[in-house]
């Protein structure tokens, strides 16, 4: 018969061998049954649920260098949107330039990227089309995220090109 020190140091490593294999085992089955978001690259669908995400965020605040329902910037807009539709874009506005491709104005369809010139600085503001020429995008500091159209004087004369995330 082992001595009791020898059963107990036994018994002990018998243990802690099977909470490692336990903990081993939950933690496998934790990530094989986590959701996966793959991604592969815009499609018109993603495209439309980015589209209806900005406009569910219309009414929230601008908040420099945002990118959630507490507050977003112009850029921080468009990366929410894009990533609860499951496309990773960069929150920056010239980044969103190398990540996305040209689209005629006749051709454009909702999630396109819409960008403008502002106070003399080229591609400086960007927004979510949402169709019909209309736009969602976070305006500047002290306004709120809003819907606009590509119509109105302001935004017609600024507006630089459409652009289509790849």
């Amino acid at each position: 018969m082992m001595e009791p020190a020898l059963m107990n140091t036994a018994m002990i490593q018998k243990f802690v061998f099977l909470a490692a294999a336990l903990s081993i085992g939950l933690s496998l089955y934790a990530c094989a049954s986590a959701p996966v978001k793959t991604v592969v690259g815009y499609t018109p669908a993603i495209g439309q649920k980015a589209a209806r995400t900005a406009v569910a965020m219309i009414g929230r605040p601008y908040k420099y260098r945002g990118d959630s329902p507490e507050g977003f910037d112009c850029s921080g807009l468009v990366r929410y949107s894009y990533l609860a539709a499951g496309l990773d874009l960069p929150h920056k506005t010239n980044d969103l330039m190398t990540v996305s491709s040209p689209v005629g104005y006749q051709k454009m369809r909702k999630g396109d990227l819409l960008f403008f010139d502002e106070q003399g600085v080229k591609y400086a503001h960007v927004g979510i089309y949402i169709g019909d020429d209309h736009f969602v995008h976070a305006p500047s500091t002290g306004q709120k995220v809003r819907r606009d159209t590509l119509r109105d004087s302001h935004w017609k004369k600024s507006f630089r090109e459409a652009r289509r995330p790849h």
